[in-house]
């Protein structure tokens, strides 16, 4: 496959279980290796650069969040600037805080266990933006949650988006959100991609059966 994404842009992975929405995710901060092939970051080969140093570069959010349960939430937060030698660690981890929608002064000495499976996701963003990274890998943060608490965080998450103006790639399975969310949408099967394009040209001009089936599937409308 071949893939550019734009700077500011909010790319959607789509596709049925095992289509390598996730692979394709990973391949960009190194968690995958891909065995041919270049990917780049910020104009960089990933593969030219420390994995450990590249991953503290991008923000990433885990399905399960990724909390370290013995921290508490704002320890998890300063994670990566603390990692970085920030000297504002903790500034950093409450603006973060705030920006999610997390009272510091209520959340900061509270430890995972404690939390909501929403409040964890906010954390987990949290921490995934406190040293403002240029790109962000989103890898289906909001699938395990209830209807209501999802929806919360998607307007979150669009709500950040267009304050931080943040380049994100959003693996999910749920079509409504990725044309919710996302300024172009990614359909993956097999590990190929069947069609690139904003939300509303791939609702009305799907590029063939199996967007149009995938589309129809979702109960996304498709123009005919």
């Amino acid at each position: 496959m071949s893939l550019e994404i734009s700077q500011g842009a909010c790319v959607a992975l789509v596709g049925e279980s095992g289509s390598g929405k996730s692979t394709l995710l990973r391949c960009f901060n190194r968690l995958t290796q891909p065995d041919s092939g270049i990917v780049r970051v910020d104009n960089v080969d990933v593969m030219s650069v420390d994995p450990i140093d590249l991953r503290r570069g991008i923000g990433y959010v885990p399905q399960d969040g990724g909390l370290l349960p013995h921290w508490t939430v704002q320890r998890n937060v300063e994670l990566v600037p603390r990692l970085n030698g920030r000297s504002t660690v903790t500034d950093r981890a409450r603006v973060a805080m705030e920006l999610v929608g997390l009272d510091p002064s209520a959340f900061g000495e509270r430890w995972p266990r404690d939390l909501s499976g929403g409040q964890r996701q906010r954390v987990a963003m949290a921490r995934a933006l406190a040293d403002e990274p240029k790109v962000l890998l989103l890898d289906e943060p909001f699938g395990a949650l209830d209807a209501i608490t999802r929806s919360d965080l998607q307007d979150m998450f669009a709500s950040v988006r267009a304050r931080l103006g943040t380049t994100t790639v959003l693996v999910t399975h749920d079509l409504h959100e990725a044309t919710l969310l996302a300024t172009c949408i990614v359909v993956l099967h097999h590990g190929r991609i069947e069609q690139l394009a904003p939300p509303a040209t791939l609702i009305a001009e799907p590029a063939n059966a199996y967007v149009r089936t995938l589309l129809e599937r979702a109960r996304v409308t498709v123009s005919v």
